[in-house]
């Protein structure tokens, strides 16, 4: 077998957000093959063996890849819209538009959405998709395959709606699959593409998309199909006191007794949002290993509320953060999360002792991989992980004069990307895709989405 071919990277500042959020002022890191071999203070060691290239890394913070939670793709050719609405009347303004979508919008859409996240420091993506038209196309097809052609490590999120509006749901009727039909499509989706080893650029999640948009039956079955098929569960819980009223009125308990009546708590299990959570909540969460995908954008935009981090954190509830759509975050970046989650946070009750610059870098890297199940393989540089990492320029005008690396990429402005690698293979270079023509993408998202404009107003 021939020996791994080495990439070494030096003269950096490095954050590994390990255990102990090891940092060093100027270090290296040894990539071999898709694998980190080593890192540490100084130059590299001498006479390694099979180096293809080195990389001077003077005035970067090399840090883990950002692990975004939570988030659907699709909603990139619905940027823009319904701008002044809450969650209940922004869904059911948007609804009618994204049930008219087809397979060419959401591959477009797909590449879109991927390809902003990746040229801003993401290496590892998810999409929670649940809108499933009758006739579009193979919808999960059309996102893993752009997941691949960006080169982007990734979990789809297959979403499924049951509970349309004549059963007290919000999606109109034609949105939504049948009970049968969604378990089987999500298990057929599951079967194709899931892959459970180490270095897995794509697995699957079973994510029924809300408890106003699925029924009871559809959560409990979806539940043992991802336990029988040893996979993760995701959905949306606690997102707005519309919802925790709804909750009330239709099962007699708030959302989070209601996810624990139907086995959607455990170790296994990650939501996204979890704004209105009381202290009740947060302890059902912690004691049972139950993850949380924080959206800061996404819950400003849709006036939503402040999550309780900070609290859920000191309890040891598994935090990430999300994108969420970029319908409700058309910037549709991650990177801007590690900013806002800061800056939000600190507006609630903990005021500015709800977060430091290092626990919003490890809610968006190490915080993100545990949430997916994955923080073994990834989320912190340490030998033996997997070689996803980012290079972020903080020798700009726009840094100039922050001493400190970590607090520069969190407080400061969105810092360039130099160099992004995913399993050892470089992406980004200068805050441009490698893998992918982003003028292309941008072409074709602009024209489905006029596509599905002219579509909708025609229904």
């Amino acid at each position: 077998m021939a020996a791994a071919q080495r990439i070494v990277i030096e003269n950096c500042s490095i954050a590994t957000v390990d255990a102990n959020d090891t940092e060093y002022a100027s270090g290296h890191v040894v990539v071999a093959g898709n694998r980190i071999e080593a890192l540490g203070s100084g130059r590299a060691p001498e006479g390694l063996e099979n180096v293809v290239r080195r990389i001077d890394a003077s005035g970067h913070l090399v840090t883990p890849g950002l692990v975004n939670t939570h988030h659907h793709f699709y909603q990139w050719i619905t940027r823009g819209l319904a701008t002044d609405h809450n969650l209940f009347n922004w869904l059911v303004a948007l609804y009618p538009t994204w049930a008219r979508i087809d397979e060419p919008m959401v591959s477009a859409a797909a590449r879109g959405s991927l390809a902003m996240m990746a040229r801003g420091g993401v290496t590892t993506a998810m999409d929670h998709h649940y809108v499933h038209p009758r006739g579009s196309g193979d919808l999960s097809g059309a996102i893993i395959g752009a997941a691949r052609e960006t080169g982007v490590r990734f979990t789809l999120a297959r979403g499924s709606m049951d509970r349309g509006e004549s059963d007290g749901g919000l999606p109109p009727d034609f949105a939504v699959e049948s009970l049968e039909g969604a378990l089987a499509a999500t298990e057929a989706t599951v079967d194709e593409h899931h892959d459970a080893s180490f270095d897995a650029m794509t697995q699957v999640a079973v994510a029924p998309c809300s408890p106003f948009s699925v029924t009871t039956e559809l959560l409990k079955q979806g539940a043992e199909l991802a336990r029988r098929k040893g996979v993760r569960l995701h959905t949306h819980g606690s997102e707005t006191v519309e919802e925790e009223k709804f909750c009330h009125e239709l099962f007699g308990m708030g959302p989070t007794d209601y996810f624990e009546s139907t086995g959607w708590l455990g170790e296994d299990v990650w939501m996204a949002h979890c704004v209105h959570m009381n202290d009740s909540d947060i302890a059902a969460f912690a004691r049972t290993g139950t993850g949380v995908a924080h959206c800061p954008s996404s819950n400003a935009r849709l006036a939503a509320g402040i999550a309780r981090v900070p609290d859920m954190l000191a309890a040891g509830v598994p935090v990430g953060l999300g994108v969420d759509g970029t319908a409700s975050n058309e910037s549709g970046e991650l990177h801007t999360e590690l900013r806002n989650a800061l800056l939000i946070n600190r507006l609630g009750a903990h005021r500015e002792a709800a977060l430091n610059a290092r626990q919003a870098l490890r809610l968006g890297t190490y915080g993100g991989a545990r949430v997916l199940g994955r923080a073994a393989q990834i989320g912190s540089l340490e030998p033996g992980k997997l070689a996803d990492l980012v290079l972020w320029n903080l020798g700009t005008l726009a840094h100039s004069s922050i001493a400190d690396p970590v607090t520069a990429l969190v407080f400061g402005a969105a810092a360039p990307v130099t160099a992004s690698f995913v399993n050892g293979r470089q992406i980004v270079e200068h805050g441009r895709m490698l893998t992918v023509d982003e003028d292309e993408i941008a072409r074709s998202t602009r024209k489905e989405a006029q596509r599905l404009a002219r579509i909708a107003a025609q229904s």
